[in-house]
């Protein structure tokens, strides 16, 4: 089944599969399947044409996704760049933006560790 310009797997259940969609999470994914009256157990090769169609119109009207949401915080990340905030800056230095200490950790935004060698003391 294709929803939003994603193909949604066929054997989970709805609450699952709809998170595969970028910009909806488990709860977001309950609340549309409540507003479209689908059960949270039902898989979605068990949807109607009648429920599928109510849980695209759902989304598309309520819900910001895929491209849309992913152009979205790509500006506001240019936003924060372009003003030289804090954030910007952290963005820019690829560092950890919310203020996480960095000493030992945050080895996702810095990439693999790089080791500076210690100079040679001088043998006498």
């Amino acid at each position: 089944m294709r929803i939003a310009g994603i193909d949604i797997p066929d054997n989970k259940r709805g609450e699952v599969a709809l998170t595969y969609i970028y910009g909806l999470g488990r709860s977001s994914a309950i609340k549309i399947l409540n507003e479209a009256g689908v059960g949270l157990e039902k898989k979605v090769s068990d949807w109607t044409e009648d429920e599928s169609n109510k849980i695209r119109n759902i989304i598309s009207n309520q819900f910001k996704t895929e491209g849309d949401l992913k152009s979205e915080v790509r500006l506001n990340i240019k936003r924060l760049l372009d003003i030289g905030c804090y954030r910007g800056l952290r963005h820019r230095r690829g560092l950890p933006v919310r203020g996480q200490k960095t000493k030992n950790n945050s080895r996702t935004r810095k990439g693999k560790r790089k080791t500076v060698a210690n100079k040679k003391k001088a043998v006498k």
